[in-house]
């Protein structure tokens, strides 16, 4: 059998055309003989309370062998696989309104009312635990974030937005397996039972950009006791789409095309999602030629970004004692004086200076510059 543990695109609104690949998939999998349990996570949930999710076509065109559960509960009739039959307790995606009146949250703070719904599940599943045939091997999939998790690319968790569910919800001894979706990391929180984040079979940011990708294979034997079943469990890797960052520094002098298809040339970008992250002077970023950065990117997937981290030098500022009392023009000499500026286009300055501050005062302009003021006057 085939687990999914939610969140089938990342869009709640998916596009037609994502539609048919995710369909053409699961079909590929029944026509084969493989039952495919299907959970709902908060990306196929809609918007709107009342729409349908985006997995609701399955159970609609009755596709044999595709399950779809969107509330909490066990699969009455055990999955039939190839071998032995399967219990599966459902966890999906949980809004807060399903298993909260408004008048039992009016009063209460966020926490709190998190709070309360994670009381309310971990009763819910208790229940199923109980309506378990200890005969049969037992699973849960949820949909939930669980203490402890190292969060991915899903951060509301991070958010205080998430019902947290405590681990020792799940890992019950009743069960032969917890698989888990949301969060998008590969990792095992606990091993009896297993208890596992599958991660996301793709990488969705840059965030991810290290992780690898894949699958949980998980193999139980129906003839050892519950609790015992658990004989094989392993993570199996995929070819997912890579993420590449390239990083480039332009020192004063460089020609900053060279430099970034430089750095290009020794990274992999066929087929990636690409971002690239120039820091140059400011003085050279009019003449980064962007175009032929693009055209070295062409064999990537996508460009996310091209991004240029421009290092400007430091304004000098006088300090208000130092040119308290000056006048205008005594005030740029001086200014002009501590960035060192070379005495022909300091002159020019001023007398620019001067003459716009004639214009302003209705007066003839100067024809030169008045006179530099002694060493120390203003100081």
């Amino acid at each position: 059998a085939v687990l999914f543990a939610g969140d089938a695109y990342k869009s709640r609104d998916p596009s037609q055309t994502h539609q048919r690949e995710f369909a053409k998939r699961i079909a590929k999998l029944a026509d084969a003989g493989i039952p495919v349990y299907l959970l709902t996570g908060n990306h196929d949930l809609p918007a709107v309370a009342g729409r349908a999710s985006a997995l609701e076509i399955f159970p609609t065109l009755d596709v044999q062998r595709v399950y779809v559960a969107d509330h909490i509960g066990t699969t009455l009739l055990p999955i039939p696989t190839s071998r032995d039959p399967l219990q599966v307790i459902a966890l999906p995606w949980i809004r807060r309104a399903q298993y909260l009146a408004r008048e039992d949250t009016r009063d209460l703070t966020l926490d709190e009312i998190n709070a309360r719904l994670q009381e309310t599940l971990t009763n819910l599943v208790q229940q199923e635990l109980e309506r378990l045939d200890p005969s049969i091997p037992a699973v849960l999939v949820g949909h939930a974030t669980v203490a402890g998790a190292t969060t991915g690319a899903e951060r509301s968790m991070m958010l205080g937005r998430d019902p947290v569910l405590m681990l020792s919800t799940l890992a019950s001894p009743r069960l032969d397996y917890v698989a888990l979706g949301h969060v998008h990391k590969h990792q095992v929180l606990s091993q009896r039972p297993i208890v596992a984040y599958a991660g996301s079979l793709q990488r969705v940011d840059f965030s991810e950009e290290k992780e690898d990708k894949g699958f949980c294979v998980v193999e139980l034997d129906a003839t050892k006791p519950q609790g015992q079943r658990m004989v094989d469990f392993r993570f199996q890797p995929v070819h997912a789409r890579p993420f590449v960052t390239v990083e480039v520094a332009v020192r004063p002098g460089d020609d900053p095309t060279q430099r970034v298809l430089d750095a290009l040339y020794r990274k992999d970008v066929r087929d990636a999602v690409v971002r690239v992250i120039i820091t140059l002077p400011e003085e050279l970023e009019r003449v980064l030629r962007e175009a032929e950065v693009r055209d070295a990117l062409a064999s990537a997937h996508y460009v996310a970004a091209i991004h240029r981290n421009v290092e400007r030098p430091n304004r000098t500022r006088l300090a208000p004692e130092a040119s308290r009392g000056l006048t205008p023009i005594q005030a740029l000499r001086l200014y002009l004086e501590t960035r060192d500026t070379p005495p022909d286009r300091a002159a020019l300055l001023l007398r620019h200076a001067e003459a716009l501050l004639a214009e302003d005062a209705g007066e003839p302009a100067p024809d030169s510059p008045s006179p530099p003021f002694p060493s120390g006057e203003g100081g």
